[in-house]
C-alpha cells in the first residue's frame, strides 16, 4: 500500500511469484479462487461444495466431502484496457502528446490450493491458500495519463484454516480464520517543475519528468463464517460471510530522475487500507438426474475504501488517491449437464457491478466498469477419486469513460477505455 515466522513468509513468496495479481471481478476483488466454478460464472459458489475449494466460498461445505480431499488449480487471466483520448491535459492544463498508453492489462496467473480432512462423522478441518484481491495495470512510457499512474500492482496472499460441523443431515456450519499479506507498487511521473520554487522555473522547463515509486507491504487478520442447509432432497442453500481486513502497510516512497543531476530522494511511507467484507447467498437445485441449476447473489462492502492516503516522511509530500468506492452486487446463474458418469458440461452468466461511481472517480490504475460474464466449462471424472475441471469465461465491460481531475497536480485524464477480460482455468481434485 508481519507475521515473522519464516514458514509463513516462504509460502506467500512462492505463490506471489506465480503472478497472483489482476483486477478481474468487480474492483480488484478476485472471485476466481478455484477454476472449477469458472464454467458456471461462479453461480452457486456457496452451495455447490464439489471439492475442497469450498473452504473459501463456504467452509460448511466441507461436510459434503468424506475422507481427505485436495484440490489445486490456476486461472490464466488476460485483461485488455485500451484508452482513447478525448482531450486530456497535464498539470496546469498543459497540452500533452498523443501516446494513449497501449494495452494496460498485463497477463497474469492466479493459483489456489486447498485440503480438507474428515476427522469423524461430524467434524471436518481444512486449509486454503489463495489470493482474494489483486490489481495490475501498466501503461507504455510517456503516455497521456502518466501523471496519474504509469503502473499499479496489488498482490495478496491469504491463508485460511477452517473448521466445519455437521449438525444433522440437513444443517452444517463452518468457520475460518484468515491471515493475509499485501504488497503494493504504485508508480507515476511527476513534472520537473514540481521542484519549484526551490529551483528557478526557467531551469526546469523542458526537462524530463521525475519518476515516483511507492512500495508498501502489510499483514492483516480476518475471519469467515458459513452455513449450508439441505432444504429438500433436491435443493441446497448456502450462506457465507467474509470479514473486512484492515492493513497497516509500510514501506518507501522514492523520487528518481531528478533534474540538474540531483540525487534521488527516499522517504518512509505508510498507509491504512480496509479491504471489504463479502456476503454470498447461493442455491443449487437438482432438476433431474442430468440437469443441475445454480444461483448466486453476493454483496461486497467496497465503501470501506473512500481513498488511498499515503503518508511520507521528510520533505516528500503525501500522496492521495480519491476513490469514493460504492458497495456492489453480483448476480450469477448457471447450469450443469451430466452427459455421462464421467462427463459434466457447465455454463453460466453473471452481472458484476463495479465499485467505481462514475467517470470523475475512475482511476487510471483501475479502469473498471460493470461486467457481464459468459462462461462455459467441463468436468471429467477419471474415477471415484480424481476429477479435473476446465473453464473459460469472457467478461464484457461497457467501455468505461474517464474524466478524472480529482487532483490538479496530476492533470486531467479525459476519454474512454475499450475493455474486456478473458479467463481460462484448470482445477485438479483428488479424494483419498
Amino acid at each position: 500500500m508481519k507475521i515473522s515466522k519464516p514458514l509463513l513468509h516462504l509460502i506467500p513468496a512462492a505463490l506471489l511469484s506465480l503472478g497472483a495479481s489482476g483486477a478481474h471481478a468487480s474492483g480488484f476483488q478476485l472471485t476466481e479462487q478455484n477454476a472449477s466454478g469458472l464454467g458456471n460464472a461462479y453461480a452457486g459458489s456457496a452451495a455447490i461444495a464439489e471439492n475442497a475449494s469450498t473452504i473459501f466460498f463456504n467452509p460448511a461445505g466441507m461436510t459434503r466431502l468424506p475422507g481427505v480431499n485436495v484440490s489445486a488449480g490456476a486461472v490464466l487471466i488476460d485483461p485488455s484496457f485500451r484508452f482513447s483520448n478525448s482531450g486530456s491535459t497535464g498539470p496546469g492544463g498543459l497540452p500533452l502528446q498523443s501516446n494513449t498508453g497501449g494495452d494496460a492489462g498485463p497477463l497474469s496467473v492466479l493459483p489456489n490450493a486447498y485440503m480438507s480432512w474428515q476427522v469423524n462423522p461430524n467434524w471436518f478441518l481444512g486449509l486454503g491458500i489463495g489470493a482474494p484481491f489483486g490489481l495490475s495495470t501498466e501503461y507504455s512510457d510517456n503516455w497521456i495519463g502518466r501523471y496519474q499512474s504509469t503502473s499499479f500492482s496489488i498482490q495478496t496472499i491469504n491463508i485460511n484454516p477452517s473448521v466445519a460441523y455437521k449438525v444433522n443431515d440437513r444443517l452444517s456450519l463452518g468457520a475460518g480464520v484468515n491471515w493475509a499479506h499485501l504488497s503494493a507498487d504504485y508508480r507515476r511521473n511527476i513534472p520537473a517543475a514540481a521542484l519549484a520554487p526551490s529551483i528557478p522555473l526557467s531551469k526546469l522547463v523542458g526537462l524530463p519528468d521525475m519518476n515516483g515509486k511507492v512500495d508498501l507491504h502489510g499483514d492483516a487478520w480476518g475471519w469467515n463464517l458459513g452455513l449450508l442447509y439441505q432444504a429438500t432432497t433436491d435443493t441446497r442453500i448456502g450462506l457465507s460471510y467474509r470479514s473486512k481486513m484492515r492493513f497497516n502497510a509500510s514501506g518507501t516512497t522514492t523520487l528518481g530522475n531528478l533534474p540538474l543531476g540531483l540525487p534521488a530522494r527516499t522517504a518512509d511511507a505508510s498507509t491504512t487500507v480496509t479491504l471489504p467484507d463479502t456476503a454470498i447467498l447461493s442455491v443449487v437445485h437438482d432438476l433431474n438426474s442430468q440437469w443441475q441449476l445454480l444461483g448466486d447473489v453476493s454483496w461486497t462492502g467496497w465503501s470501506s475504501i473512500p481513498s488511498l492516503d499515503i503518508k511520507n516522511s521528510g520533505s516528500l509530500p503525501n500522496e492521495s488517491l480519491k476513490l469514493k468506492f460504492r458497495d456492489t452486487w453480483r448476480i450469477a446463474l448457471g447450469a450443469n449437464y451430466k452427459y455421462s458418469p464421467k462427463w459434466t458440461f457447465k455454463a453460466g452468466v453473471a452481472y458484476d457491478q463495479s465499485p467505481v461511481r462514475d467517470a470523475q472517480y475512475r482511476p487510471t490504475s483501475l479502469p473498471d466498469g460493470d461486467r457481464i460474464w459468459l462462461s462455459i466449462g467441463a468436468q471429467y471424472h477419471f474415477n471415484d477419486h480424481a476429477t479435473v475441471d476446465v473453464g473459460y469465461a469472457h467478461l464484457f465491460l461497457s467501455n468505461p469513460s474517464i474524466n478524472n481531475a480529482t487532483d490538479p497536480t496530476k492533470g486531467t485524464v479525459y476519454g474512454s477505455y475499450k475493455a474486456s477480460i478473458d479467463m481460462l482455468g484448470v482445477q485438479v481434485s483428488y479424494r483419498f
